[in-house]
């Protein structure tokens, strides 16, 4: 993966961005490691943080469970001034299309179609819930600037309203998003009240004597 295009393409002005490569070893650490940069500015709202990171590891854990490959890349920065969150996750794997076709159920989808169906609630290639993109389509709803999903020859865009269209071709799946980092919110909505991710959020980052192993 070409991490310059990736600076270039979605964090052209960034100054100070977190780039990190993880594995199923490392992801845990690594999710952790950038979402505690996150807690330590105080302008960026805790509810916020409990909704985010629950969607960030879901996405995250997306590139191991179903790209077919056993790295991914992610890159966070937060623009003080502007109040905002941006989150990549990229990887190098089959693809949303190729992916979701392991399901029968998905099969005869082409690349548009795959990507208007991964953010629906339950869609996936057999190997999860369907969760992960869901919530974060409903994260990006509620206090997000913009959501991006990549693949193959075409790109997604939603907040609100969706748009499919076609883009330079990557191997394998980007997701970038933006959200207002000083909005407070309900995580409990975000993830349709299936879980808490505020307790959970809170035992991992809040509590010394918790450890990650106790999340999802």
């Amino acid at each position: 993966m070409n991490v310059d295009t990736l600076l270039h393409q979605y964090f052209p002005l960034a100054e100070h961005t977190c780039i990190e490569m993880f594995d199923d070893q490392n992801i845990q650490q690594v999710y952790r490691r950038l979402v505690e940069v996150l807690i330590h500015q105080p302008e960026v709202e805790t509810s916020l943080l409990q909704a985010m990171s629950y969607c960030f590891y879901e996405v995250m854990d997306n590139v191991l469970i179903h790209s077919g490959k056993n790295v991914g890349i992610v890159i966070t920065n937060y623009s003080e001034s502007n109040h905002l969150i941006q989150i990549l996750v990229a990887d190098d794997g089959m693809g949303i299309r190729e992916s979701l076709a392991q399901n029968s159920n998905y099969s005869d989808l082409t690349e548009p179609q795959a990507l208007e169906y991964c953010i629906k609630d339950k869609v996936s290639d057999g190997k999860g819930m369907g969760f992960g993109l869901y919530s974060t389509s409903k994260l990006i709803n509620t206090a997000g600037h913009k959501l991006i999903i990549r693949s193959g020859g075409h790109s997604l865009s939603a907040n609100g309203d969706m748009k499919i269209t076609k883009s330079d071709p990557w191997s394998g799946t980007i997701v970038y998003f933006e959200l207002r980092a000083n909005m407070d919110i309900d995580p409990a909505f975000v993830v349709d009240h299936r879980t808490d991710p505020a307790e959970e959020f809170d035992e991992v980052f809040l509590d010394d004597n918790a450890g990650l192993d106790k999340l999802w």
